[in-house]
């Protein structure tokens, strides 16, 4: 079993103990009940910049334990959105990430116009209505991690609710799996998640077999305002950026730097592309 394959595992007895606590009936009435969610999608095409920021609150990660285990989660989606991120991504996973489903629902209490996504490894239904209660414009699902049919459903489901879905691939086989939805929204993850090794090359290597006219996001590792500019050159619309903001010294800066407000050099590459 590798990580993704235990991380999901964990997720699906997770959820069995919310839905026993709060039954699907309500959590779906309380979706239907809540307020339109802001223009994810809109959020990063409008941006004035391209490609476009998605800063994520990140407090940990599998690979590399705690990030910024004092961080306050308000704090750095008001710093996110004060210097420049078009929108927000909130890791919602606990046992993994050190997150959790309050801090989404905290940082859309206070920043309602704020487009946020809920970073998770959804797998059943119930997870996108309590993400739609919780305040999410967008939900992620993985190709690689769920059936097509299951795929699909999910798609459906959040646009339904009104939530953007951002489809995460990492090779071919996924991109035809997300092709199968329709998307208009796309992740490319250059994160293997079964290894969690990183390649930026994986995005340029992907990015052909997409339309142009997908919003296309290019995710993992990306640290410098040079990596932005190697995506920038490839044509995607947006990046997602969390342990390069988290881990900096001045993350107000970083925001900056990553959103484009100032000058980038040209890109030489350090890794495998």
């Amino acid at each position: 079993m590798n990580t993704l394959d235990e991380i999901f595992a964990n997720k699906r007895s997770e959820v069995a103990r919310r839905r026993a606590t709060l039954p699907l009936a309500q959590v779906r009435a309380q979706a239907q009940e809540a307020p339109a969610a802001p223009d994810f999608v809109g959020a990063l095409l409008r941006a004035p910049s391209r490609p476009a920021l998605i800063a994520e609150v990140k407090l940990a990660s599998p690979s590399l334990g705690p990030l910024a285990p004092n961080a306050d989660p308000l704090k750095l989606a008001e710093t996110y959105q004060n210097n420049g991120a078009a929108t927000v991504s909130v890791l919602t996973d606990e046992h993994y990430f050190s997150g959790h489903l309050d801090h989404l629902r905290e940082i859309a209490v206070r920043f309602p116009s704020l487009p946020l996504l809920r970073k998770d490894f959804i797998l059943d239904p119930y997870q996108l209505y309590e993400s739609r209660v919780a305040g999410a414009a967008a939900v992620l699902l993985i190709a690689a991690a769920l059936p097509r049919t299951l795929l699909n459903e999910l798609h459906g489901i959040s646009h339904e609710l009104g939530m953007a879905a951002l489809v995460e691939v990492h090779s071919s086989e996924d991109i035809q799996a997300a092709l199968s939805c329709a998307p208009d929204l796309i992740g490319i993850n250059n994160r293997d998640l079964s290894d969690f090794s990183v390649d930026l090359g994986t995005t340029r290597d992907l990015l052909p077999q997409i339309s142009s006219e997908v919003c296309l996001v290019s995710e993992s590792g990306i640290r410098t305002s040079a990596d932005v500019a190697f995506l920038a050159g490839l044509g995607v619309h947006a990046v997602l950026v969390g342990e390069a903001l988290v881990t900096a010294p001045d993350v107000a800066a970083k925001v900056r730097e990553l959103a484009g407000l100032k000058e980038t050099a040209e890109y030489e590459p350090s890794q495998n592309l």
